[in-house]
């Protein structure tokens, strides 16, 4: 008697602890679900917020328009050297980061390309060369992307503008990221207070202020290793807001972007990116402007080696799918060579 009723007693704690658990997966997936829905609406009224239009349906070297589910894009991201407490006015403001993003939509697969700032090229708003770094206080944005497109030689169909702030606040937001310091430094922060950042050599976990402090500093190194650093940067942010304990600080990352960015892409845009991002962190290749210091007007310029630069032309637009793949032609011809000779050809 005493074992039929333990049984029992067994039996109803078990269908009490199926029941509860029941309960608690419903309540976890409508948990789950509201917050989703949650961070799309509110992922949206940012994108909405951001949006602006850089006054062009679409590049001129672009036969059509483009869309990010379906073609191969690029992404100009522009930092500016302006913030709350600078409050410069607009014919002021200075490119002070300028990376393009390429996204392979086969592969999925992303090229970064840094450019430094004082990299010498033709501004088309000012009608003469000058230092990149420049063309945004012609007429923002669009004066640096047509700036870029024609100093690599490829479509620019997006962009995104980032200040100080923004930069700062999303970093913070994420919980900070881990990046690689390459010698002890001392740095202004985002309110320009000088030796405000300190940082040791080695790889450091950084807040908002003291990614901003290592992605601008340019005086114990120059312009190439600066644009390797910001590269690194926006790689460890990608890591970051990849990481599945991310999920919950996007309410926060969306927040802090606020009216400190301005893109033109629209939400419909940036939900298209998720595939990039479906089985993990995609393919990232760095590149940069290879060039040399020239100082013969008595102003510093970054000058473009000419064959690297054609050799990064080639390379981005056969990314983007403008002309074919040529990267592999030499292998290929050396493999058919080998498979020619007779079998009897002694070895070279």
């Amino acid at each position: 008697m005493n074992r039929k009723l333990h049984k029992k007693e067994q039996s109803s704690r078990r269908r009490t602890i199926l029941k509860i658990t029941a309960i608690l997966s419903v309540s976890l997936l409508i948990c789950l679900s509201v917050f989703g829905i949650w961070l799309v609406k509110k992922a949206e009224f940012a994108a909405n917020n951001a949006y602006t239009a850089d006054g062009r349906d679409k590049s001129d070297l672009r036969e059509e328009q483009v869309e990010p589910l379906n073609d191969n894009i690029s992404i100009l991201f522009i930092g500016i050297d302006d913030s709350a407490a600078r409050n410069q006015s607009s014919d002021n403001i200075r490119s002070d980061a300028l990376v393009l993003a390429t996204l392979n939509n086969a592969d999925k697969s992303i090229k970064l390309v840094s450019i430094p700032r004082d990299t010498y090229t033709y501004i088309p708003d000012s009608g003469r060369e000058d230092k990149i770094t420049h063309a945004y206080a012609y007429n923002g944005p669009r004066s640096t992307i047509e700036s870029v497109e024609g100093l690599l030689d490829v479509p620019v169909d997006y962009y995104m503008t980032m200040n100080f702030d923004a930069f700062v606040d999303v970093v913070d937001a994420l919980g900070g990221i881990r990046a690689e310091v390459p010698y002890d430094m001392k740095e202004k922060d985002e309110t320009d207070s000088h030796n405000a950042i300190e940082l040791e050599e080695g790889i450091q976990q950084l807040n908002g202020s003291e990614a901003l402090a290592l992605a601008r500093t340019r005086y114990y190194d120059n312009d190439i290793e600066r644009g390797k650093r910001q590269q690194m940067i926006l790689e460890s942010i990608m890591d970051k807001a990849l990481s599945a304990g991310s999920i919950t600080r996007y309410g926060n990352v969306i927040e802090a972007v606020g009216d400190n960015m301005e893109t033109n892409l629209t939400f419909r845009d940036m939900q298209a990116f998720f595939e990039y991002a479906k089985t993990g962190k995609p393919d990232v290749e760095t590149l940069t402007v290879q060039g040399y210091d020239d100082m013969s007007t008595g102003i510093y310029y970054y000058m473009p080696d000419e064959e690297s630069l054609e050799e990064l032309q080639d390379i981005l637009q056969s990314h983007l799918g403008l002309k074919p793949d040529t990267s592999n032609l030499s292998l290929n011809s050396d493999e058919l060579a080998e498979q020619a000779l007779p079998s009897n050809m002694p070895e070279q």
